[in-house]
């Protein structure tokens, strides 16, 4: 351990200008410029997200948080890293062949896939080559039980959604429920589950339940079974874009009720899409930015200067992520030995991060408070229980 601090000391040292400049090139550039710290035995964290296509939205946040603590961390100059950047659109195969090429150009750590989708497909990769990897915001069930090396910082659907049901029961009081999915994700399949599964152990009758696709642009003959059957609040699972204009459409038709979203809603882009069509939508959420905590507020401020704009979840937990990433390392006293890197991420307990206080549990799942956000002129707030 002493050697090692000694030669990333030493590395940090020699490099410092090229840290803080190439740090400053790699993040002002465009979504996909690799980071280069300079520095011969640099970390090297490779980093997978949908930059292009459906899920951008996620994926940029998560580039930006990602990029903004690469910048922190070789700005200090004495852990210099490597940032392998890769658009994976969403799609599995892409993630697939962006995985294999992280790994075949030695990364120490993986962070990501995004989806839940291209977290299944490229799970069996990342397991055979033994390279730790953290998944940011991926929800869907039985992702780490793919192997051991399969972490993530982003709360299942099976402990999230309970969260949700249980505080909105308990602050709306509602009897009936109706639900709609995206029957062609997994993360949003698994989330209907545990709406459903938690609302009816709470006595909560489910009067319907009604599927889409997650390319689908009309929502009238769903909305119109909904409408006949008058549920008390109704369960939209999907990504912003189709949840938007469900949103929109069913403010249309009259109907009024509270909506609660899974992990997909979380985004501001909601809010921005969906305008007022979005008041009085509930979610979970480990982010919110009205804590009163110096590391939040810190990070909300370079965010905010860096970027133009405020974050959000997925770049809270990004940058998160990276943190727990180097933490990790630093805690194995290696950034090429990926069983050590892969034993310390494990061993991690406490990581006081932006998004709360982390832990992993054996299945190598966050154990991290959430927060019920409600969302009032496009923004989500913090509820008061």
């Amino acid at each position: 351990m002493k050697n090692f601090k000694k030669a990333m000391k030493m590395a940090g040292i020699c490099s410092m200008a090229v840290v803080m400049m190439a740090g400053l090139a790699g993040c002002g550039g465009k979504a996909g410029n690799n980071v280069s710290s300079g520095a011969k035995n640099a970390a090297k964290i490779g980093f997978t997200a949908a930059l292009t296509g459906g899920a951008a939205a996620y994926g940029k946040s998560e580039e930006e948080g990602v990029r903004l603590a690469v910048e922190e961390i070789n700005g200090k100059g004495d852990f210099p890293i490597d940032l392998m950047v890769d658009d994976t659109k969403a799609v599995p195969a892409e993630a697939m062949n962006a995985t294999k090429k992280q790994i075949q150009d030695k990364a120490s750590i993986l962070i990501g896939p995004m989806t839940s989708n291209e977290a299944k497909a490229a799970g069996p990769i990342i397991q055979n080559a033994k390279v730790p990897s953290l998944e940011i915001s991926v929800t869907a069930e039985n992702i780490t039980d793919m192997g051991d090396c399969i972490f993530r910082n982003s709360v299942p659907e099976s402990k999230n959604i309970p969260q949700t049901v249980k505080k909105t029961h308990q602050l709306l009081g509602y009897q009936k429920a109706a639900i709609m999915y995206a029957h062609d994700n997994e993360q949003h399949v698994t989330a209907q589950k545990y709406f459903k599964k938690t609302m009816e152990e709470e006595g909560v009758e489910v009067v319907d339940v009604e599927t889409f696709g997650s390319k689908d642009s009309e929502f009238s003959a769903q909305l119109t079974n909904i409408q006949t059957k008058n549920p008390d609040v109704i369960v939209v699972c999907s990504y912003y874009q189709e949840g938007s204009r469900i949103l929109q459409k069913m403010r249309e038709m009259g109907m009024n009720q509270p909506v609660l979203g899974d992990n997909g809603f979380v985004s501001p882009e909601l809010g921005r899409m969906a305008g007022s069509a979005a008041d009085n939508v509930y979610v979970s959420s480990m982010w919110s930015a009205e804590r009163k905590d110096a590391k939040v507020q810190n990070f909300m401020d370079a965010y905010t200067k860096k970027y133009g704009h405020a974050p959000d979840q997925f770049a809270a937990s990004a940058y998160d992520g990276v943190y727990m990433a180097v933490d990790a390392m630093k805690r194995a006293g290696s950034t090429t030995d990926h069983k050590k890197i892969r034993d310390a991420l494990a061993r991690m307990k406490d990581f006081k991060g932006v998004c709360g206080t982390f832990s992993f549990d054996d299945k190598r799942d966050p154990v991290v408070d959430l927060i019920l956000m409600k969302m009032k002129d496009g923004k989500y707030s913090m509820v008061d229980m």
